[in-house]
């Protein structure tokens, strides 16, 4: 009951999921991504194993067409799901069950993937990806946004609209970026005016936080303080 781009940004190495629905916080169940193995969005019927079980064949090293064949063999529901995985090694696969609710599909570009269902029309899937491969010198967030909001604009769910989510990750185990719209009447507007809100410190703060390289970060606030003032100035 939705529609995703799921890519990896090849400038930076980050993972990104960008969603959209009429439905309540699909931010909660959809997205999935483990910060050097891949990105998985369950749809449709969301199994939200699809994700977790999807991450642990990951990690066993199997390509993202055996991880989708597994998943389905162990899932008797599998005709009502929707899912598709993008790997480290930028490997795509999807699955559309035959009883997804019309219109629905799937199609993937280089470097990213979309799958929808639910939808007004393959118009919706087709400018997602069109606007995605047009806008690659636009920063990865923007980037997903922007071609979410041009899927809504070939018509989106044909229900209307209520949730929207953005999840990114970098290097690190935890999120570079993790916002969700639960409930709007504009979600993807919404998740925009958030990611804008994020540069205004978010971003120029995640950089002191601790790594596994530097487990205790920065914290030193003068220092935090000081290197988001030169961030944020550079930026203007």
């Amino acid at each position: 009951m939705t529609w995703s781009i799921i890519a990896r940004d090849s400038a930076t190495g980050q993972f990104g999921i960008a969603v959209a629905t009429r439905f309540f916080a699909s931010g909660a169940r959809v997205p999935y991504i483990a910060a050097g193995i891949g990105a998985i969005a369950t749809q449709a019927m969301v199994n939200p194993y699809y994700g977790i079980d999807g991450f642990a064949l990951l990690r066993e090293g199997k390509s993202p067409h055996d991880v989708i064949a597994a998943l389905l063999a162990a899932d008797a529901g599998r005709d009502s799901r929707q899912v598709h995985i993008i790997d480290a090694k930028g490997r795509i696969a999807a699955h559309s069950g035959k009883d997804c609710v019309d219109w629905f599909g799937n199609i993937a570009g280089d470097g990213f993937s979309i799958a929808g269902n639910m939808l007004t029309g393959p118009a919706v899937l087709d400018e997602t990806a069109r606007t995605y491969a047009a806008h690659e010198t636009l920063p990865f967030p923007q980037r997903l946004i922007k071609a979410m909001l041009a899927g809504e604009a070939a018509g989106g769910d044909k229900r209307g609209k209520q949730s929207a989510a953005l999840l990114i990750y970098g290097a690190e185990e935890w999120s570079d970026l993790d916002l969700r719209v639960d409930d709007h009447v504009e979600p993807l507007r919404e998740l925009e005016r958030l990611e804008a809100v994020s540069r205004e410190r978010w971003v120029h703060f995640r950089r002191f936080m601790p790594t596994r390289d530097n487990p205790a970060g920065v914290t030193d606030r003068a220092v935090i303080e000081a290197g988001i003032e030169a961030a944020t100035a550079s930026r203007q």
